[in-house]
């Protein structure tokens, strides 16, 4: 009997050991990957970018770039690209205070925001200037280049503390209160008029267009936009929406299965094709199909959210999120290399998932990296294997996307995509948002969750 005891003493004395050596082999990796993408963003995207990009003779940031970092075409200006600049540079500020031009680069872009992008006569930020600052066509809005633009200003305010640019956040959100959110069904019309008239969809057959319909996309960042706008100007009604676009995209836009829907009535009524035969459906596809990208994006905006909102216990957002990243990494990731997928589809007639699209865009990549990191710390023992995963993802980005050559992150994956060695580095859907951001939340994360500690 005393030979059986101490025979087990041993095994668990064993066990627990084994238990600290992977602990300290996780954390010792965690370290190392920290200290990649601490150095990448550094010497591999920021110093790249910035001050290249701040527009001296006309304000703003310029938008588009050779794969090496020339300047090209005629640097035409969008609301989200700019404000993406100046969150970006606003939040370097104030990780590398040493690096003094990213807090007058993060000003600079702010006085093109209120300068030239904010429509003094109807409000709101216009979609689209060249680069000058005049604006193009008839002057029409969206929700989701109003969100980014309250994102940034946010952001720029935390950094500074310049007033004005929190006076003008709140211009932005009564804006959005008055002419976007609906009080109906709740959540954001996108498409506006220029004097903030929404341009709403009541035709009973879908057409090819997105115009008039609610979506996901704007919604998600507009989660996002609010969750920092919240942190900085906590007001009652801003903690409202905040809560009221969290309940809408997890309980109503992400289905059962995990993923996100992309398109709506006004009533929130699902634009769906897949009744139509796969002809249809995919002519119908940027209206209809699972985006990857999204879903695990989507997965840490809602935490985040949750967070700001200090809801504590929250299990229901928490499995909502893992329900997503599980199913993107279930059906849209290339377990042999990494990389999520582009787009899927769940045909009536196939069995699973069809992956309609196989590139492997940047950006869901960098959010791809951020969610599984995010889902270690919260289940490090999980089948799911996140630490594994993310591992794989950051080694997949290392291969096939960072130019350590020229900087920052090729378009797409070159394991599917290989021309996109020489394709434009910046344009106006393109800039540092989702690479920064995801890297150094990473890093954050590594530092203050080593492994078998579960986080917030």
């Amino acid at each position: 009997m005393k030979n059986s005891v101490v025979a087990i003493g041993i095994s668990l004395l064993t066990v627990g050991l084994t238990q600290v050596g992977l602990a300290q082999k996780t954390n010792a990796e965690r370290a190392r990957i920290a200290a990649e993408m601490e150095k990448s963003v550094r010497t591999e995207m920021l110093t790249y970018w910035y001050p290249l990009a701040v527009d001296k003779e006309f304000g703003g940031f310029l938008s588009a770039f050779t794969y090496d970092f020339k300047p090209t075409g005629p640097q035409d200006k969008m609301i989200v690209t700019q404000a993406r600049h100046v969150w970006t540079t606003a939040k370097a500020a104030e990780r590398y205070p040493s690096v003094t031009h990213y807090k007058s680069d993060s000003q600079h872009g702010f006085q093109f925001l209120r300068d030239k992008m904010w429509d003094n006569e109807y409000g709101g930020f216009y979609t689209l200037v060249d680069r000058n600052g005049t604006v193009k066509g008839v002057g029409t809005k969206e929700a989701y280049g109003n969100a980014f633009g309250l994102y940034a200003l946010s952001a720029y305010y935390h950094m500074s503390k310049d007033t004005a640019a929190l006076n003008l956040a709140k211009k932005t959100f009564h804006w959005l209160e008055q002419h976007s959110h609906d009080p109906v069904y709740k959540g954001y019309f996108q498409h506006l008029q220029r004097n903030g008239t929404p341009i709403k969809r009541n035709a009973a057959v879908p057409s090819t267009s997105d115009l008039g319909y609610k979506d996901q996309n704007s919604s998600i960042h507009l989660l996002e936009a609010l969750t920092e706008l919240y942190a900085v100007w906590p007001d009652p009604l801003v903690r409202e929406r905040l809560s009221e676009m969290l309940l809408l995209i997890r309980d109503k836009i992400t289905t059962p299965k995990g993923n996100l829907v992309l398109f709506f009535q006004p009533d929130w009524t699902p634009v769906s094709f897949r009744d139509s035969s796969e002809a249809v459906i995919l002519k119908h596809r940027n209206l209809d199909h699972v985006s990857f990208g999204h879903d695990v994006e989507t997965a840490y905006l809602m935490l985040e959210a949750s967070h700001a909102l200090g809801l504590k216990n929250d299990e229901t957002t928490l499995r909502v999120g893992k329900r997503m990243v599980d199913h993107a990494l279930t059906t849209g990731f290339d377990k042999s290399v990494g990389g999520f997928y582009d787009q899927g589809y769940y045909f009536k007639d196939k069995p699973g998932m069809s992956i309609i699209r196989e590139s492997k865009n940047w950006w869901s990549q960098a959010e791809g990296l951020n969610t599984l990191l995010l889902m270690a710390n919260k289940y490090p023992d999980d089948p799911m294997q996140y630490f594994n995963n993310y591992k794989l993802l950051w080694q997949y980005c290392q291969t096939y996307l960072i130019d350590h050559e020229h900087g920052d992150w090729y378009e797409e994956g070159l394991d599917k995509d290989p021309q996109r060695r020489t394709g434009q580095k910046g344009h106006i859907w393109k800039a540092t948002y989702h690479t920064y951001r995801a890297l150094t939340s990473c890093v954050d994360q590594s530092r203050e969750n080593p492994a078998g500690h579960t986080g917030k």
